[in-house]
């Protein structure tokens, strides 16, 4: 899975970086977590960077506050589930992120990692998109989830899981355009190559996401 993140290159970086502009300012995100309003690339808006909350709330929902809000979703069964095979054909986005965390079973208790490109660059996951529009007042709810794939070798060993990371910028694009069918929308939903990614052990300070410091990137001590 993939449950916490790292978001803090500046600004004019990043609207380079992705041909898009920030609609408000952005505080880095040092532990971004879910339900938490991050930064996001539409395929409905793909020259804009918005934030949406973390945890996907569908436009059918009845009860957005007691409904399940997926923080991720499955690469290999989204066309197989209809809400978000839907989703995968009208509503994919680029999160943006330029780390992210997971936690490696050990039996001294879970180790938390923080693994990113090693040329330390920003990239965007995979993600699906909608809105929920609260009838009583009209106000639109848009939320993401990040979706996930088989690990690659760096993290086998860490965890099943890791986030699908976009491998350049024509996949990016490619995964916004409403250009192609589903079949070519799930072929890019691949592991990154391990080779051109790192990670390292950090303290059990990310483990809380109240602790949104810089601290949380710092190795752990020996």
């Amino acid at each position: 899975m993939c449950g916490r993140y790292s978001f803090i290159a500046p600004a004019p970086t990043i609207e380079q970086r992705f041909d898009a502009t920030f609609s408000e300012p952005v505080p880095p995100a040092y532990n971004a977590a879910p339900s938490q309003r991050l930064p996001v690339i539409t395929n409905a808006a793909p020259g804009q960077i918005q934030l949406l909350s973390w945890g996907l709330v569908p436009a059918w929902s009845r009860d957005p506050a007691g409904g399940p809000k997926p923080i991720n979703a499955r690469a290999e069964t989204l066309a197989e589930k209809p809400s978000f095979r839907m989703l995968l054909a009208r509503r994919r986005c680029l999160v943006l992120a330029d780390g992210f965390y997971e936690w490696q079973a050990t039996p001294a208790g879970k180790v938390p990692h923080r693994i990113l490109l090693r040329d330390e660059q920003p990239f965007a996951f995979a993600g699906l998109w909608d809105e929920w529009v609260d009838r009583a007042t009209g106000e639109l709810h848009p939320t993401f989830t990040i979706i996930t794939t088989e690990p690659n070798e760096l993290m086998a060993g860490i965890h099943n899981r890791m986030p699908v990371i976009l491998p350049n910028r024509a996949a990016e694009q490619a995964w916004l355009s409403d250009d192609y069918r589903l079949p070519d929308y799930q072929q890019q939903l691949q592991p990154y190559d391990a080779a051109a990614m790192r990670e390292y052990v950090v303290s059990k300070l990310v483990n809380s996401p109240a602790n949104n410091v810089a601290e949380v990137l710092a190795p752990a001590a020996a």
